[in-house]
């Protein structure tokens, strides 16, 4: 599992070619500096290889040895010691681990060379010599891979970003199509010319209500959040259009506390839940239908008594929508049910500080 974890970040081939890139250049190195430096003079190409290939081979099995825990040290501070909260004691206990840890793997190494080939200078000496260049080699590598992982988090970071804003303009489209409805529009139009002939007086006010809709909906659609209060009042505007349509067969009642109307929640949320109820319900003489809205705690319910229409079948696009917006601002989701022969739905309120 934890292997896993790190394998997020780096897969086995890329950690392997990092290995042996890094064990190829240290050995190459060393052996050149020992041999110009008059430590350990070279007495053939031949030598050289033979140099080479031995140490690259331990270098290698070191390499492992110190860039897992390495990993899993990164991994673990990241989550205990950020790098945004106490650098100083973040790089004290970093710079210790990779020191000590590396003096640990040299000695291992040392040894396991001095057993399969006795060294021809004092044991000691190559100990002492030996840990140093681990200690350094492994605070560079300890360096490269926090770099790495940086790098890495940044681009899957910005790749986030892009795109949850892709999927935000997609959730406006969908929103701002979904809301200007042509067919709402075109029943709205009907609606309204009948009252001309019929009653100036509602015509005036249909015209009002519906010139407030579509004036709520270009002011909200570019805004993450709308105040409950708000809501309201655009719903208000868009159930007395659909009252004039259907009459005293729609019904609603509204029960929110005024303490709940400075909460927040995503704009023409209630508009889509509403368009919802009653786009997928029989709604007429012999079954009105009746919807509820009401809060309790965090939250807001609202629930309309079921009767669903035998043609058509729902895509859900909406409530998906809507489902979408909220991860877009908050952690919690949307709820949708049937109880006792009622459709509810439960979306989240927001405190400001969210």
């Amino acid at each position: 599992m934890l292997f896993r974890k790190i394998h997020n970040y780096f897969s086995f081939g890329r950690l392997l070619r990092f290995v042996l890139g890094l064990a190829f250049v240290i050995q190459v190195v060393v052996i050149s500096y020992n041999h110009l430096s008059g430590y350990y003079e070279l007495e053939s190409y031949q030598h050289f290889l033979i140099r080479l290939c031995r140490g690259w081979a331990l270098s290698i099995l070191a390499g492992f040895l110190i860039t897992y825990p390495d990993l899993i040290v990164i991994r673990l501070l990241n989550k205990s010691i950020p790098w945004g909260k106490r650098v100083l004691k973040r790089l004290f206990m970093q710079i210790s681990f990779s020191a000590a840890y590396a003096v640990v793997i040299s000695i291992l190494i040392t040894l396991l060379a001095h057993f399969i080939r006795p060294y021809r200078e004092e044991l000691i000496s190559v100990l002492i010599k030996n840990a140093l260049i681990y200690a350094v080699v492994n605070l560079l590598v300890m360096a490269i891979l926090e770099a790495w992982i940086f790098y890495i988090e940044s681009r899957r970071a910005k790749e986030v970003a892009e795109h949850l804003k892709e999927e935000l303009l997609q959730v406006k489209f969908e929103v701002l199509k979904s809301q200007i409805n042509p067919h709402f529009m075109f029943n709205s139009l009907n609606v309204l010319s009948g009252l001309i002939g019929t009653d100036v007086k509602r015509a005036q006010m249909f015209i009002d209500e519906f010139s407030q809709i579509y004036r709520y909906v270009l002011e909200m659609i570019e805004q993450p959040v709308a105040l409950l209060g708000e809501e309201i009042n655009f719903m208000s505007s868009y159930l007395f259009l659909q009252q004039i349509r259907y009459g005293k067969n729609l019904t609603y009642s509204v029960n929110i506390p005024s303490e709940k109307l400075s909460l927040h929640l995503p704009p023409l949320s209630l508009q889509t839940l509403l368009e919802n109820a009653i786009k997928h319900n029989i709604v007429n003489e012999d079954k009105p239908l009746h919807i509820d809205i009401y809060s309790e705690g965090d939250y807001l319910f609202v629930r309309n008594n079921l009767q669903p229409k035998v043609s058509g079948k729902s895509t859900g696009v909406g409530l998906k929508n809507l489902t979408k917006r909220y991860a877009l601002i908050c952690e919690q989701s949307p709820v949708f049910s049937v109880t006792d022969n009622y459709y509810i739905a439960k979306i989240p309120l927001i405190h400001s500080e969210s």
